[in-house]
């Protein structure tokens, strides 16, 4: 089994940062894609990055050139740098780890039980 915590999450004003991570532990051996997803009220879950073990990286569109996705794999940790943050970020942040670099979330065999990201306008 592998367990997956999130942190950083927070209130912050539109054009804000904040630094999302997720440290992973467990049987860790095997997972190379760890991923953010995000869930907005009345909203489906929606890819936002996905980072894998020979860092290769893909964001999300609506994220591009605002998000960056960084791991350290000797931490077992994946980050999530917001910049630029518009209030239609605001969402619940989920962290995922799997072994197929995918981004869907039928791709992720386990799940953080994430961490609230509100921005005020």
């Amino acid at each position: 089994q592998v367990e997956l915590v999130e942190s950083g999450g927070g209130l912050v004003q539109s054009g804000g940062s904040l630094r999302l991570s997720c440290a992973a532990s467990g049987r860790t051996f095997g997972i190379d894609a760890m991923a953010w997803f995000r869930l907005a009220p009345g909203k489906e879950r929606d890819f936002v990055a996905v980072s894998w073990t020979d860092d290769t990286t893909i964001v999300a569109d609506s994220v591009r050139g605002r998000f960056t996705i960084s791991r350290d794999n000797d931490k077992k940790t994946v980050y999530l740098q917001m910049d630029s943050l518009k209030p239609e970020d605001t969402a619940a942040y989920f962290c995922a780890a799997g072994r197929i670099y995918g981004v869907h979330d039928w791709d992720y065999d386990y799940w953080g039980r994430g961490t609230q990201v509100t921005v005020s306008s």
